[in-house]
């Protein structure tokens, strides 16, 4: 099956963003000595949550870290209309956060791995305190 990730919606793109960051995110943390299950859950979370995600999106459109293909992408990603919001975030940040994810799936599923990867290495380096 080909796909149109253009015309895919922005859900399901975040849908594989979502993954896609999961796995990069706890792949950085062993590569950086992360071992011990208790520990490398509480560390995922500092990068993975919606809050996390939505502060690298509004950090890059801030800065005009984007193309305006990525902020179209992004902009599709935070006004998908998601049918439930979970209680630990607000509104605006889940849709930010939806964002980042649909950003993300969008770069892997059309195979740009090199943005995908400047993208990634910069939302960890973000959250981790230094400037993505």
């Amino acid at each position: 099956m080909n796909l149109d990730v253009k015309q895919m919606k922005s859900l399901a793109l975040a849908y594989m963003g979502d993954a896609v960051y999961e796995v990069y995110v706890r792949e950085h943390l062993l590569r950086n000595g992360k071992v011990k299950p208790n520990q490398l859950h509480k560390e995922a979370v500092t990068f993975v949550s919606g809050k996390a995600q939505a502060s690298v999106i509004k950090q890059w459109l801030e800065n005009d870290a984007l193309s305006d293909e990525e902020e179209k992408v992004a902009a599709r990603g935070r006004n998908a209309k998601s049918g439930t919001i979970p209680r630990n975030i607000s509104v605006q940040a889940y849709r930010y956060s939806t964002a980042f994810e649909a950003l993300i799936g969008y770069h892997h599923l059309l195979g740009n791995e090199r943005r995908l990867e400047e993208l990634l290495q910069a939302s960890v380096a973000f959250i981790e305190g230094r400037q993505g």
